[in-house]
This record gives C-alpha cells, sequence and structure tokens, in this order.
C-alpha cells in the first residue's frame, strides 16, 4: 500500500458533538461504528475512551488510534 493509501485508511472522522453528551470513543480500532465504540473491544485488554463534549461544535476523530490528543486527531496518520 502506498503512503497515501495507508493515512486515507486512517483519515478521521468529522463528527458532530453535543454540549453535554458523553461518548465512548474506540481505542481498539475493531469498532464498525468507527470513530465510536460498539462493543466490538470484548474479549480484549482495550476499552473505549468515555469523555464529554464541553461544547456543541464539529471534531475531527481520530482513527489510526495514535494521537497524542485523544480523541482528537493530531494529524499522526499523516506518518504512518
Amino acid at each position: 500500500m502506498s503512503e497515501s493509501g495507508s493515512s486515507q485508511k486512517f483519515s478521521p472522522i468529522q463528527v458532530q458533538l453535543e454540549a453535554g453528551k458523553q461518548y465512548y470513543w474506540c481505542r481498539c480500532g475493531l469498532s464498525k461504528s468507527q470513530p465510536f465504540c460498539d462493543g466490538s473491544h470484548k474479549g480484549t485488554d482495550l476499552t473505549p475512551l468515555a469523555f464529554t463534549a464541553e461544547e456543541s461544535k464539529s471534531a475531527w476523530l481520530c482513527t489510526c488510534k495514535k494521537t497524542s490528543n485523544a480523541p482528537f486527531c493530531d494529524g499522526t496518520h499523516n506518518k504512518l
């Protein structure tokens, strides 16, 4: 796979977050509801990251699972 294909595979997903609502970001990469958890991590040592949106806004959530600013994309997928 080419480098651009690799980063494209892990491109962040834009979502609309609602202020005060709790979300569960998938850390395992197995969820079919990316970037959110669907319970597919069961049987692994990984658990989702729970977070509450501080404000209603559009956000780019990480899908490569290597971000240093979880659950938000920090561009790390471009280096994979």
